[in-house]
């Protein structure tokens, strides 16, 4: 029997491709291997293919699997991704499964010896381009052999595939397809008995005088019937001919069995909150879980202060979706930092049943995690953005802790934002869906005031406690007390200085936010003015003094810090601006006996990292702890009763709709971190506006004050939530080809706009990018809004489908409902 079958590739096209397949078609979802092109690539079947008016239609070469990777309900969701999203459907199935199984493109490329040869002469013989001799070189200090992966990681994720092609073309380069891996799967040998020997007689009689023997098997009887084949001949001290005598005579036999990984199985198990819940959590417990009676619940957005107790009312709820009803959960927390505090809180409650998936696991802990959710042995996963994909069955209930955070937006294709696809996910699985935060995005707030959402909320503090109070240091009046490093500009200011001394006499804990890294934001020439920037980036280079370098942000590019200006030769090259080494530097020379953790990108590179810094804060190991946003929320150390913002101002005044509402978001969360114990808490905010509104609702901790200010700033020019909004970036190496193909595409639009497709939309633009080159391409944008999602997406898909680019390296890069547009 032939059929053929539409498969959906990773690739960047809008179109599936058809096959001939021998047999019935496997169900949407399920893993194959098909050629293309020169090579082989993994897809997914998306259903029957046509092959009406199609010639030279290949055949599927292996049907990788019998149940699909993707079940019904996430293929559902995948289309839906892809088509809101504008993503082809290959590469959005592709972000929903662990790595090893859409690992099919390993693509290779190998130095031939003319290339070998063109690295070892002189570049003036070259007469290659910057990027292909960048390339070119890239694979010689590998060895000769690279992963095209790898290759794009080392060249900071910029194109290869021109330069590649080039290389290939030229014969300095080849390129091969290997066939995909198979998943990593961990085994460890055991040690089990086959025949027991009751009787000591016939004991005697088969072991005779071969002692060692019976010892190894009477240990094996002692431990049950098995043991580790590494205990018995590491630990135990058995030989491995011991072992094998054993083997020989039919008492034992050595298997591989299959060891299932977990990054947390080590971790400490809290126990269950044991408290009573206040009767606005209980209101709230109550009234999500009986909504989930309902065909298709309303998603819920639960508004609590920092302290409240939102994760009690994600425990009770899940108590009875899960521990009751036999259901599964998905909670979704938005940073890595988080999840160990999260899987910790959940395994109290649901101990071995809860799963883990992050970017920080191996690839083999996140497939063991992966099979496990499938086959349902874990019915909680907690995890960061992704862990939306999980393969639960009979899923009950999502939670989205802190769904305000811009790190549930994907920043590569698809550009989801998870909050939203959590929505979704719900409504298709009839699951509740449970938004929850101190600080809502304003999207979620509209919701809930139009209905879409219903809100809860939790008005207090857990224990009666109090919202810290909040202190306002204008920086313009009060000057900062503590010497920076060039013996001038200060840092902190006597009364965060007096304050932080107060916590450390009392053995309290202190935490320090500045929400910018490095040791100073940028180097400049006192003579001439001028400032260092990225080669590749539209952005100053920041100054990292433990490793002596200039650092680009963006596109990863270093280089050593200059002794002259570059511009007019001027020694007088000094450093500005503030970032969390220098804050470190300033804390430790004003309290030297003070126990000191710095927490940003820097510090945590490391796979626990994260884990390892808030684990000495929890012991109190720590005594003032400093970082970035990522110390902002979340965490709940009853011992930190002193919050320091040393520069509020950071992220205010950047060109953006969304700068105040995230500045006052984090101030709002961070602020929330001090007085979750019974030891009370302040806050200290430095400050050059101190009459900005994001300052002064921040400083009363009113959500709503700011939320209605907010939405008015929005509504002219308007913004989201008023209207939906999609940013638009074209990019080129060449600037002028950019600022071309954007001219060209927004003529495009503005004629195909003249329909009944741009009825209520409106066309901003084009302009260049706020950042107007990133990695080494020049970028213009322009956006699309209206309040219709219908009229959006036809005119995206057109533009994606139908709109040819010039000719020469350009992209077209869409992102719907951005939460940025720098």
């Amino acid at each position: 029997m032939t059929s053929h079958v539409e498969v959906a590739l990773p690739l960047p096209l809008h179109r599936t491709f058809t096959y001939r397949l021998e047999g019935p078609v496997p169900p949407p979802g399920t893993r194959v291997l098909v050629p293309f092109q020169q090579s082989e690539k993994v897809g997914w079947i998306a259903g029957e293919g046509d092959p009406e008016g199609i010639s030279g239609i290949r055949p599927v070469r292996d049907v990788l699997e019998r149940v699909p990777s993707v079940p019904p309900e996430l293929f559902a969701l995948a289309r839906w991704v892809a088509d809101y999203y504008v993503a082809p459907l290959g590469i959005t199935l592709r972000s929903f499964l662990p790595s090893v199984l859409s690992d099919g493109a390993r693509e290779v490329v190998r130095l031939t010896p003319a290339g070998r040869h063109r690295l070892e002469v002189s570049e003036k013989e070259g007469g290659l381009p910057a990027s292909a001799r960048e390339l070119l070189e890239a694979v010689g200090r590998r060895g000769g052999e690279a992963r095209v992966g790898a290759l794009r990681h080392a060249l900071a994720k910029r194109a290869v595939w021109p330069a590649l092609r080039r290389l290939t073309g030229e014969g300095l380069l080849e390129h091969e397809t290997l066939p995909p891996p198979d998943p990593p799967i961990r085994t460890r040998k055991v040690m089990r008995l086959k025949h027991w020997i009751p009787d000591l007689a016939e004991r005697d009689e088969r072991f005779g005088r071969a002692g060692r023997q019976r010892a190894c098997y009477e240990l094996l009887e002692a431990s049950g019937g098995a043991c580790e084949l590494g205990v018995v001949l590491d630990d135990e001290g058995f030989s491995r001919s011991v072992v094998s005598a054993l083997e020989d005579k039919g008492l034992v036999a050595v298997e591989e069995v299959e060891v299932m990984r977990d990054p947390f199985h080590d971790g400490d198990i809290p126990p269950v909150p044991t408290h009573d819940p206040t009767p606005a959590q209980s209101a709230a417990v109550t009234e999500i879980v009986g909504a989930a009676d309902t065909r298709r619940p309303a998603p819920f957005l639960l508004h609590g202060v920092t302290g409240s107790g939102k994760t009690l009312v994600y425990g009770r709820i899940l108590e009875e979706i899960v521990g009751r009803r036999g259901k599964s959960a998905i909670v979704l927390v938005p940073e890595i930092a988080l999840t160990p505090q999260a899987v910790a809180r959940f395994r109290g409650w649901f101990g071995s049943e809860v799963a883990v998936l992050h970017s920080a696991l191996s690839a083999g802990e996140r497939f063991d995690q992966w099979r496990q959710i499938r086959a349902g042995a874990k019915r909680v996963v907690v995890g960061a953005r992704s862990a939306l994909f999980a393969p639960v069955p009979n899923l009950g209930a999502i939670v989205v802790d802190e769904e305000h955070d811009t790190s549930y937006k994907q920043s590569e294709a698809p550009r989801y934002q998870a909050r939203d696809v959590a929505v979704v996910r719900a409504r298709l699985a009839g699951a509740l869906c449970i938004l929850g935060s101190a600080t809502p995005s304003l999207e979620s707030w509209r919701n809930a005031e139009t209905g879409k959402f219903r809100l809860l909320s939790l008005p207090d503090r857990i224990g009666g406690r109090r919202l810290p109070p909040v202190e306002i240091v204008d920086l313009r009046r009060v000057r900062p007390a503590a010497a920076g490093s060039d013996g001038g500009e200060g840092i902190l200011s006597p009364r965060l200085v007096a304050a932080v001394r107060e916590r450390l006499a009392r053995e309290e804990q202190t935490i320090l936010l500045l929400n910018r890294r490095g040791f100073a934001s940028f180097v400049q020439c006192r003579a001439c003015g001028e400032v260092q920037e990225c080669p590749n980036c539209s952005v100053s280079l920041t100054y990292h003094r433990a490793r002596k370098r200039l650092l680009c942000h963006h596109c990863r590019h270093e280089e050593a810090p200059p002794e002259r200006c570059r511009s007019c030769g001027s020694q007088e090259v000094s450093l500005q601006g503030a970032g969390t080494e220098r804050v470190e530097r300033a804390v430790a020379m004003t309290f030297p006996a003070a126990r000191i953790a710095r927490m940003d990108v820097d510090t945590t590179s490391g796979r626990w990292s994260h884990h390892e810094i808030l684990g000495r804060v929890e012991r109190h190991e720590v005594d003032i702890l400093l970082g970035t946003q990522m110390i902002a929320k979340g965490l709940d150390f009853p011992r930190v009763t002193l919050v320091g913002v040393v520069n509020a101002d950071v992220g205010i005044h950047l060109p953006d709709f969304r700068a105040s509402e995230r500045s006052f978001q984090l101030l709002s969360q961070v602020a929330g971190r001090a007085g979750r114990g019974d030891l009370g808490g302040q806050v200290v905010i430095q400050t050059s506006l101190p009459e900005h509104y994001v300052i002064q609702t921040a400083l009363a901790h009113d959500v709503v004050g700011f939320v209605r200010r907010e939405l008015e700033e929005r509504r002219s020019p308007p913004y989201p939530p008023h209207v939906r909004l999609v940013n638009v970036v074209v990019s080129s190496p060449d600037r002028a080809l950019a600022a071309d193909a954007a001219e060209r595409v927004v003529g495009w639009l503005r004629e195909r706009m003249k329909g009944p497709e741009g009825r209520g939309l409106e066309l901003v633009g084009p302009a260049p990018s706020p950042i107007e080159r990133l990695h080494g391409r020049w970028r213009w944008h322009f956006f699309l809004r209206g309040r219709l999602a219908g009229g959006v997406t036809t005119l995206l898909r057109a533009v994606q489908d139908e709109f040819a680019l010039p000719a020469g390296d350009v992209r077209l890069v869409v992102d719907r409902d951005p939460v940025a547009l720098l």
